[in-house]
């Protein structure tokens, strides 16, 4: 019989710890951001942006959530956050205030109108978007239906995936709201 007499174990025993090594907190901030746009279970079934408006980065003061956002950011990469934070850390929009007139605007628009559906379980920290439900398997036999989402990318800040079957189409970028009402019934049109 063979005994093992532990030779080998050097290889998993972690090495002391070097005093001089920089303390890296990734962890704890990654953890911190998380919690920051972590929204309660209640908000399942909001049927608007405003209602999804209960998360830290919704209530705190504004100095707070961009010092913890770009923190965050700058330690790996972009980190999830709403479309109007990405805005306002960019210095494209004045204020969350100002991300928080534009989703209710299009909230405005769209509730009044038959056929939307406000989704709210978007990709984390973002603020919902919009389906047009009958584009989805109606005459055409698409399977994802016209979606109207808040964007960063350009100052119209809404953007449109037109109803789709296969592969994500690029998204339409439209001039804000006066541009997504004088556009509603061309994407309404796809049904």
């Amino acid at each position: 019989m063979t005994v093992d007499a532990g030779q080998e174990l050097g290889s998993t025993i972690p090495r002391a710890r070097d005093e001089d090594a920089a303390t890296l907190l990734e962890p704890m901030l990654d953890l911190e951001w998380s919690r920051a746009i972590e929204l309660p279970r209640t908000t399942a079934s909001a049927t608007g942006p405003s209602e999804l408006r209960r998360a830290w980065v919704h209530r705190a003061p504004e100095d707070r959530v961009l010092a913890l956002f770009r923190a965050s950011a700058g330690m790996a990469g972009p980190v999830p956050a709403p479309w109007w934070l990405r805005a306002f850390a960019d210095g494209k929009l004045d204020s969350r205030e100002q991300g928080f007139r534009v989703e209710d605007r299009i909230a405005q628009l769209l509730t009044r109108r038959p056929g939307w559906e406000f989704v709210p379980w978007a990709a984390d920290g973002e603020s919902g978007y919009w389906e047009f439900m009958p584009s989805e398997r109606g005459k055409s036999g698409h399977a994802i239906p016209t979606t109207v989402v808040n964007t960063d990318r350009h100052p119209g800040w809404i953007d449109v995936f037109p109803a789709h079957s296969g592969p994500t189409p690029d998204p339409i970028p439209v001039a804000g709201l006066a541009g997504l009402r004088s556009r509603l019934g061309v994407f309404e049109a796809v049904r």
